[in-house]
């Protein structure tokens, strides 16, 4: 696998990375940035009750990097775990620790594993991210439990969760009592033949979000996947977010969301986090509550956004049969680079 070249990575780590936090440990919240919606005070998308915990361990490819699990501090047994594929520059946890730390509080695991942005090939982060998710599995079944399992993943992280869930859900059995995928703003997906796009578990559940303002990563590349995968259209949804303009404030749909740190704010929660506590709902415990949230079709629980001094916020729009709404020229990373290995699925 050839080298994508370093001064397009680049560009992608400054579209998708932002300014560090002087307390890395700590989500970084500017009260001029988060905008004047608070998150929900309560059912999907609210704050979890736990205290979160985190155990790190050195990455068993990526020299001078530790693996870190999140976690319920106090649990007594292994709970449902997300394993986070983070985009490029984002291997330093701190970028999206609200993401991380919402799960634990919410009573299940994440595991967030780093991988180098250059000077490797994709290849090798992949099999980077997939030897730290073994690892975590192997070191730690007091913790994680592979019966119920989701993969998620934003933008390289996106297009490299569905190869990753592949083997996972086929090859090692993960995800019996529960599986799905959730694919945010995502790159090329490599190693995803066509016949493996057809061969996911019957119980495999998916969400593809896309954000309106994104001009880095094709929507093609997100539609390609979607519509080529054998998951019933009752069982993923095609999400599409959009800026939303109110007198004092822009809610923007960009290709950094979600992160913690440019911007904590509405979208985060309400685009992102409730839908997640949703599908693990519905992929773990069967509430069709959840599926209506998550997978909703379109229902007004699913695209009902929040209001600010009578003004809501522009609805999620909901479809199963995706299209582009933009030409390729949008986009810093477009379907028909030579570097997409499904450039044939352009159409």
């Amino acid at each position: 696998m050839k080298y994508i070249p370093q001064i397009i990575l680049f560009a992608l780590l400054f579209a998708s990375c932002s300014k560090e936090t002087s307390d890395p440990s700590t989500p970084y919240v500017d009260d001029d940035l988060a905008g004047p919606i608070s998150r929900p005070a309560s059912g999907y998308g609210a704050d979890g009750t736990y205290t979160v915990a985190k155990i790190t361990f050195p990455s068993p490819v990526y020299t001078g990097k530790n693996v870190e699990i999140f976690y319920p501090q106090g649990i007594t047994s292994p709970k449902p775990t997300i394993f986070y594929s983070h985009p490029y520059g984002g291997e330093e946890s701190a970028y999206n620790i609200g993401l991380y730390e919402f799960i634990a509080k919410k009573g299940y695991v994440v595991v967030f594993a780093p991988y180098p942005t250059t000077g490797v090939t994709v290849d090798d982060r992949y099999n980077t991210l997939w030897q730290s998710f073994k690892k975590a599995v192997t070191d730690y079944p007091n913790i994680i439990d592979t019966k119920q399992v989701g993969f998620m993943g934003h933008s390289f992280g996106g297009g490299a969760s569905f190869s990753l869930a592949h083997k996972a859900f086929n090859e090692e059995g993960w995800g019996v009592n529960g599986r799905f995928i959730f694919a945010m703003a995502q790159w090329y997906a490599y190693q995803l033949s066509d016949s493996q796009l057809l061969d996911f578990p019957s119980n495999t559940k998916l969400i593809t979000e896309v954000y309106d303002d994104d001009v880095t990563n094709d929507h093609r590349l997100a539609i390609d996947i979607f519509k080529n995968i054998n998951i019933a259209n009752s069982e993923k949804d095609f999400i599409l977010i959009k800026k939303s303009v109110l007198p004092s404030f822009t809610y923007i749909a960009d290709h950094s969301l979600p992160n913690t740190q440019t911007s904590y704010d509405a979208y985060d929660y309400y685009g992102v986090y409730r839908l997640l506590d949703a599908m693990i709902d519905y992929s773990f415990n069967g509430n069709l509550s959840g599926k209506n949230v998550a997978l909703g079709n379109g229902s007004a629980a699913q695209i009902t956004m929040p209001s600010y001094n009578g003004q809501a916020l522009e609805p999620l729009v909901v479809t199963d049969n995706p299209v582009a709404l933009y030409p390729q020229s949008k986009y810093l990373f477009q379907c028909s680079s030579t570097n997409n290995p499904r450039i044939s699925h352009c159409n």
